[in-house]
């Protein structure tokens, strides 16, 4: 009996322990949510990177016959370094385009950020201040939106990866199409 007064305390402590290591992983990029699920994508315009790029607005994100990604990225960010093959990928992928927004970020940053990694995206729009992520509803970068011809917002995922690319991204970007 005296021992098992040693004991518990002990165990409580790993089981606490154990509750507060798992509470402090993030949910895998697949299972992120987003209030803007199901709903139309922000209507925000935003100027153009640099005088390379060209910035975008509501109607750049509905019709045609394409799904349309936005990515937020940063120079700064290194999980963005590391996606950057996959959304190199996704850029040649048949009716899809890709949009990208320069998330708190200087343009000459960016710009050397794109020429480094190279440049997947049809429009870039710079967000110097930080409110198209707020209007995203972002939780940090990179993060990237899947539209439908539509315009409406039907996933939202964290970094890319090679694996998630293919189990995760494809798919929804499949069941975007078909909306």
């Amino acid at each position: 009996m005296r021992r098992l007064l040693y004991i518990l305390p002990v165990l409580a402590f790993l089981g606490l322990g154990w509750f507060l290591y798992a509470s402090l992983r993030p949910p895998p990029p697949a299972a992120m949510t987003s209030a803007l699920l199901d709903k139309p994508a922000p209507t925000l315009t935003l100027p153009a990177l640099d005088g390379q790029a060209t910035g975008f607005g509501p109607s750049d994100l509905a019709g045609g016959n394409r799904v349309t990604l936005v990515n937020l990225f940063a120079s700064w960010c290194i999980p963005c370094r590391e996606e950057a093959p996959a959304l190199a990928e996704l850029a040649h992928a048949r009716g899809v385009r890709l949009i990208g927004i320069a998330y708190k970020d200087k343009p000459e940053a960016a710009r050397a950020f794109l020429n480094e990694y190279g440049n997947p995206f049809d429009r870039i729009g710079l967000d110097t201040d930080g409110r198209a992520g707020i209007e995203w509803g972002i939780s940090g970068v990179p993060e990237t939106f899947v539209i439908d011809r539509h315009g409406i917002v039907r996933g939202r995922f964290g970094p890319l990866t090679p694996d998630g690319l293919v189990i995760d991204m494809l798919p929804a970007i499949a069941r975007a199409a078909s909306y």
